[in-house]
């Protein structure tokens, strides 16, 4: 199968995300379109768009880049709990057909301020069986005519979608990435999803879950094709060994300046897989080949929690050894990512993208 290779577009209202030096323009159209045409003339397919509340709405922006690209695919991050399915189905499938098959959607169950946008389901298990709900209600009116469908969390009464999402031969309607390492987080995408996406943890994590997530398919009775798996991780890539690490520690020193070491109790208090990402420090500084932890001590989350730090051959190597395990969906970054969008594209995209 062939793989895939995003980037990551910051979606937020002040500038500076992740150590970012932009500023001129920042949270404008023409900022945003500038990065997305980067993208396309770098090599990458697409980018992830990130949502969060007080952040710019990432469906519309991803709307307005599609207007302003040609191959560019947005990522669209959305919540269940911000979108009702049939409203998030006839929006998608819009915007999918406009842009001749172009959108992928990231669904994203947790918390973000719900309160601030009237979503009053805080306890995790069932916002993991409406998100399940959520996947399984919009799959069926992407795909189906005059559905009817009353679960605890979503009804509705003979609805059909139109226009329909933009088929081919080998793809019915946009592709659903879902995140998550709860064991209910594993269950949805193993019922539900079309790509699990995983933080940047170590070959042996990622190779237990891969194995556990395909068992869980076949024990739920999976009724779509088959799960496919995605790396969400940090790339710092230099000419030279010796430039991405001098670089990675640079930006490592102007985190623990900014931010100072993250404290123990606010891990406890993370999520299953950033829980997993911060524990990683304790098994060492670098894990397998190039694979840097020290990130998560000084607040770098999610995908910025560890990077990959390396040579352009040295991190192909490494995100090799990932495909051998089944990751086909990959979605890098770094900052800045003006300079970063070009720089990773041109030396590493090449490299991964050999025979």
């Amino acid at each position: 199968m062939s793989a895939e290779y995003l980037w990551y577009l910051p979606n937020t209202v002040e500038p500076g995300h992740r150590g970012d030096d932009a500023h001129d323009g920042w949270g404008s159209l023409e900022h945003a379109t500038e990065l997305a045409l980067a993208a396309e003339a770098h090599g990458w397919g697409g980018a992830l768009l990130g949502t969060g509340w007080g952040r710019p709405d990432t469906f519309t922006l991803a709307t307005a880049l599609a207007a302003r690209t040609t191959t560019f695919q947005p990522l669209v991050a959305v919540r269940p709990g911000y979108w009702r399915p049939a409203q998030f189905a006839a929006a998608a499938a819009t915007l999918d057909r406009l842009s001749r098959g172009r959108v992928l959607v990231n669904v994203v169950s947790g918390l973000d301020q719900p309160a601030a946008y009237g979503d009053g389901l805080a306890d995790p298990a069932r916002r993991y069986a409406r998100t399940h709900e959520f996947l399984r209600l919009v799959r069926r009116l992407w795909t189906e005519e005059r559905v009817t469908f009353h679960g605890e969390h979503f009804q509705v009464t003979d609805a059909t979608v139109g226009p329909r999402p933009f088929a081919t031969d080998g793809r019915a309607h946009p592709r659903l990435y879902f995140g998550g390492a709860s064991p209910a987080a594993e269950r949805v995408a193993a019922a539900e999803a079309d790509v699990q996406l995983f933080w940047g943890e170590p070959l042996d994590g990622i190779a237990e879950r891969v194995d556990r997530l395909r068992e869980l398919s076949v024990r739920v009775e999976r009724r779509h094709a088959p799960l496919e798996f995605g790396l969400r991780i940090t790339t710092v890539v230099r000419d030279t060994t010796e430039e991405a690490w001098r670089a990675a520690e640079e930006k490592v020193a102007r985190m623990a300046v900014a931010d100072g070491e993250v404290s123990g109790a606010g891990d406890r208090r993370s999520a299953v897989g950033q829980r997993r990402l911060l524990d990683l420090a304790g098994r060492g500084e670098v894990l397998d080949t190039c694979l840097f932890t020290t990130p998560g001590r000084f607040g770098g989350g999610g995908a910025a929690t560890t990077w990959l730090v390396g040579s352009p051959g040295e991190v192909a190597a490494a995100l090799a050894e990932y495909r051998k395990l089944g990751v086909t969906h990959f979605v890098l970054s770094d900052t800045p990512y003006r300079r970063e969008t070009a720089r990773v594209g041109d030396l590493l995209l090449p490299l991964l993208r050999q025979p």
